[in-house]
């Protein structure tokens, strides 16, 4: 059953259609005259779920899904509790072509372009970056090379780490189930190609901050995206904790935690910033008068999940 529900998702991955029902799939519908697409869902946790289970089922990683459920346990949630998914997102603000990461948010988006009588999706998934002393690269990049069975040869300052916790390193982990970058990656034309979007041999951890700067998926996230992405397509790496956009004549936001960095280039933003962000989007959509207490909740929380923080568009518009 599950290799037929496979090869059903490789036809809809393949053909890039029809995405709205299977959004779980990492493809979402092409947002028409707004900035968000997917579906918000919930689901009840069964006895024997953690919240990492549940996530990947769903195609979330952990800081997406515990964000979003902050008073659930995620390793025992326990039956019959209700998980919100959030499946519905608001797009980063920054060109819609090729790969964008944003590393607040630890997810990835990908723009396919469509061919003649095709619909327009996008496809997304979830990631893992940088941890606070490795921070992930910001900037445009693009795909240098992708290689099928990578072997993995660990930085010296790598090595160094590893063995400081007893781990030692070997200079090269041939390809196989334990190389860390999994079974296919693909390399960026930044930081002298040190940096890649890869897979992994530990998919529990997507989706937090647990990388030496690399960005990594699940295996089957990475098999597919690695048989869509070209070599020489943009990669652009930003940094947006708050994310603000229009649906339906309403303005919304999208709240993450920010990223704890020792990099002078991440600062966490503030109230300030998204009380600018909002003015801006506010100007561009000419939406109506902004609800601020809307905006504070949502800053206060912090779930990953768009909120309307306006009545619709103004009189004049």
């Amino acid at each position: 059953m599950r290799r037929q529900a496979r090869g059903r998702r490789w036809v809809v991955l393949s053909a890039l259609a029809l995405a709205a029902p299977l959004s779980w799939a990492g493809v979402m519908p092409w947002p028409v005259n707004g900035d968000v697409t997917g579906e918000y869902r919930e689901v009840s946790s069964n006895e024997e779920d953690t919240l990492i289970q549940i996530a990947r089922r769903h195609g979330l990683g952990y800081e997406e899904i515990v964000n979003a459920n902050p008073t659930v346990d995620p390793w025992t949630p326990g039956a019959g509790t209700p998980i919100r998914l959030p499946l519905r997102r608001l797009l980063p603000d920054a060109p819609r072509e090729g790969i964008v990461v944003n590393l607040p948010e630890h997810r990835l988006y990908y723009y396919p372009v469509a061919k003649p009588g095709e619909v327009r999706v996008v496809v997304t998934y979830p990631v893992s970056v940088g941890k606070m002393d490795w921070s992930t690269p910001l900037g445009l990049t693009r795909i240098a090379s992708k290689i099928k069975d990578p072997a993995w040869y660990p930085p010296e300052s790598v090595r160094k780490e590893h063995a400081k916790n007893g781990d030692m390193l070997p200079k090269v982990v041939k390809a196989g189930p334990d190389n860390p970058l999994g079974l296919f990656a693909m390399r960026l034309a930044i930081g002298g190609g040190s940096y890649m979007i890869h897979g992994t041999n530990n998919p529990d951890g997507v989706g937090m901050d647990v990388t030496h700067g690399c960005m990594r998926l699940y295996p089957e996230n990475i098999e597919e995206l690695f048989k869509m992405v070209s070599v020489d397509t943009p990669v652009r790496i930003v940094n947006q904790p708050f994310k603000a956009g229009l649906s339906q004549g309403k303005l919304y936001v999208e709240i993450h935690p920010p990223l704890e960095s020792t990099s002078s280039a991440i600062v966490a933003p503030d109230r300030t910033d998204l009380a600018r962000l909002i003015a801006r989007f506010a100007r561009r959509y000419e939406v109506g008068p902004v609800v601020w207490s809307k905006a504070e909740n949502a800053f206060a929380e912090a779930v990953g999940i768009p909120v309307s923080v306006s009545e619709g568009f103004s009189p004049t518009h």
